[in-house]
């Protein structure tokens, strides 16, 4: 069963679409009510297993503060406002799809930060603590950012929203504390990092895929209705992370080395699209549906941007030194 939970986390690339598509077509031909009630439980199943396996105590550890800096400066200086800028261009008539676009950007990095600088040989240290920071930060100021910059467009209550934040985020990453040391005193570091721990993202994939299938079903009849819509939706999405990836590429080999740089990109253009559909599934009724669409569709975006930069990052970047090194 993990081996099979392990290929659909390496393959989300064709796994995504394929269950956008089954949700599509499930919506159009049979009733959709029922899906509601799996929305919490694909919700914790899809925060938990990451919050697992999160190494909260990288964040204080020091020697790269300044690709921290420069990451949350990106992170929370400039993209959301970037995104409700796009938001506001494309989906004027459509504020509840301008506020997926919103969420997608403002929660910043996630296991995927961290499995892709990997691939790229960059800084691995840094992209963990990109991601415990950018986890924690995003989601203390989500709510403030979606008041200030869309609360006249969409009715929303803060201790509302801040209520779901607590039971989608802090209280997962609280119980998957509580798991990762249970599992550590019991079994051992070593074995926990080696044989444990790689087994709980194959469990947040389950949620993501299952979160996916249910906002497209929901949206299935919507979209047969209306089938430029999903091009609608691609084209900002494309914008967005192509510049994004063009920002934080030129920001990172400016102003810090090789693989500080490398992290950096992966910390600011990597968005936790797991919190942003949970957050917009669960903290805005029926309509927050149109905005789990949008994030549904910058998962597709995300992992082939993504998958295509480790391929350029040589030529970018350079090689990492350990294979500059190594004889001929």
């Amino acid at each position: 069963m993990f081996g099979i939970l392990q290929k659909l986390t390496r393959n989300l690339i064709y796994a995504i679409p394929a269950m956008m598509l089954a949700g599509f077509a499930y919506g159009l031909w049979a009733d959709t009510a029922w899906l509601k009630a799996a929305i919490i439980p694909f919700t914790f199943l899809m925060v938990y297993p990451m919050m697992v396996t999160l190494k909260i105590r990288k964040v204080f550890e020091g020697g790269d503060a300044k690709a921290q800096i420069l990451t949350q400066l990106i992170n929370f200086g400039l993209i959301p406002f970037l995104t409700f800028g796009v938001g506001l261009l494309f989906f004027r008539d459509k504020p509840y799809m301008a506020l997926g676009l919103l969420l997608a950007g403002l929660v910043p990095t996630s296991g995927m930060t961290i499995s892709w600088t990997g691939f790229a040989k960059g800084n691995m240290s840094a992209a963990i603590k990109m991601t415990v920071i950018g986890l924690v930060a995003g989601s203390l100021a989500t709510p403030f950012y979606v008041q200030a910059l869309m609360g006249t467009a969409i009715p929303m209550q803060l201790a509302a929203v801040f209520k779901q934040i607590l039971f989608i985020v802090f209280l997962p990453m609280a119980l998957g504390y509580l798991t990762q040391r249970f599992l550590v005193k019991r079994y051992g570091q070593q074995t926990f990092q080696r044989d444990i721990g790689p087994k709980f993202p194959g469990l947040s994939t389950v949620g993501v895929l299952g979160i996916v299938f249910v906002a497209l079903a929901l949206k299935a009849r919507t979209i047969a209705a209306a089938p430029g819509l999903l091009l609608d939706i691609l084209v900002p999405l494309l914008l967005l992370y192509g510049f994004n990836f063009l920002l934080s590429t030129i920001i990172g080999k400016s102003m810090l080395p090789r693989d500080d740089a490398i992290a950096l990109v992966y910390g600011s253009v990597m968005r936790n699209l797991s919190i942003a559909l949970a957050i917009a599934i669960n903290a805005f009724g029926a309509q927050g549906s149109d905005a789990a669409l949008v994030i549904a569709m910058a998962y597709i975006i995300q992992v082939q941007s993504a998958a295509w930069y480790v391929r350029f990052t040589p030529r970018v970047f350079g090689v990492p030194e350990e294979m500059i090194r190594q004889p001929a």
